[in-house]
């Protein structure tokens, strides 16, 4: 069950495109002041008056990293995707092809890093006022593609990426994806309290995790604690984000392998009303909130972030998109509609992200 949200009637869509307006109209006048100071197009990017418009997207290939590359285009930044393989270097060359992106190509660029290997993620960050870091790892001999050695791999290279951004000079701010499943997953959530809210406070049981074997769980869990662990200590910029179930255009065919690990314990979810999803490019605008709400100082911590609590008719559809029976979803239990439709009892809060969102379209609105 969700808790209601006052913004769910709000013109976004017409509040997006007078935000993105003004940005462009930044970006106007701060090239042309730019061309009067006789300044290269790097000293500006590096120019801390100026503002570095230049960011770094671990896992841009994938199926998020996809839809915040090309928002951070439409907002007026230039990326420099992070591949692991030369192959992927491919994949950003489709990208530059695509007609959504095909007018921006000239500010997307490319590097292969090794996300195990410190000192290659500084190279690859130099440079960049930050870094998106959204990358998973698959594993295609564990169950449903994603095993416990990638839980362990995945903290690791959490704690390589933000290691990374505090030794690297021009890197001033992270925004980390994890995922709500980092929020769930706790002992008390299921043992019928009287009242529970899932909110960012909320830290998912490493050890029900393990006793579980919800590995996916688990690796978003230990990859989000790391980098707190790390920023904290160090002193960089940080907000991290927790997405329910990502969902969107051709989901389950262009990211079937997580869409798989995150639905372990579906059932349990759904029984208990917090099964939800959250459609790609809605995410990605929220990444892109979170990080100029980073600059502006209005942002901080983590954010839970969904669109729907899925109902049985949703759960039908999301069980028809991949593939499977009902009751991979929703169990055998006629009492579990019940249980999603009307147990309030567990409730899911994502009122910080809204009001975050609100506030900076607003923002946008007045400077029109």
């Amino acid at each position: 069950m969700r808790i209601l949200r006052a913004t769910d009637t709000f013109s976004a869509e017409l509040k997006e495109f007078m935000c993105a307006a003004v940005q462009r109209r930044r970006d106007d006048d701060g090239f042309r002041g730019s061309r009067g100071g006789g300044k290269s197009r790097n000293a500006m990017d590096l120019d801390s008056d100026s503002g570095n418009r230049l960011v770094c997207v671990t896992g841009g290939v994938s199926y998020l990293g996809r839809a915040i590359v090309k928002r951070l285009l439409v907002h007026g930044y230039s990326v420099r995707i992070v591949v692991d393989c030369p192959e992927d270097k491919e994949k950003v060359s489709e990208m530059e092809a695509d007609a959504e992106t095909a007018s921006f190509s000239n500010r997307i660029t490319s590097v292969v890093s090794r996300l195990t290997e410190i000192e290659s993620l500084i190279k690859a960050f130099d440079g960049c006022a930050g870094v998106f870091h959204t990358s998973a790892f698959v594993d295609p001999a564990g169950i449903s593609g994603y095993s416990k050695s990638m839980a362990e791999l995945e903290a690791k290279v959490s704690e390589n990426v933000i290691e990374a951004c505090t030794r690297t000079a021009s890197v001033r701010k992270c925004v980390f994806t994890s995922s709500l499943l980092a929020c769930t997953w706790q002992n008390n959530t299921y043992n019928n309290l009287d009242y529970s809210v899932i909110n960012e406070e909320s830290w998912s049981d490493e050890q029900l995790c393990i006793d579980n074997k919800l590995w996916y769980a688990l690796g978003k869990l230990k990859a989000e604690k790391a980098a707190w662990r790390i920023a904290d200590s160090k002193g960089l910029k940080l907000a991290t984000i927790c997405p329910a179930l990502i969902t969107g255009p051709d989901f389950f065919n262009r990211n079937s392998t997580s869409t798989l690990a995150y639905l372990k314990g579906a059932k349990e979810m759904y029984s208990n009303g917090l099964l939800a999803t959250m459609d790609v490019n809605k995410l990605a605008k929220a990444h892109v909130c979170l990080w100029e709400g980073l600059g502006n100082k209005t942002a901080f911590g983590r954010y839970i972030c969904f669109d729907t609590i899925l109902s049985r008719d949703g759960a039908e559809k999301l069980a028809k998109d991949i593939g499977v029976q009902i009751e991979k979803i929703c169990g055998n239990s006629n009492d579990a509609d019940a249980n999603a439709e009307t147990d309030a009892s567990l409730q899911i809060s994502d009122k910080k992200l809204l009001d975050l969102m609100s506030r900076t379209l607003r923002s946008c609105y007045h400077e029109s």
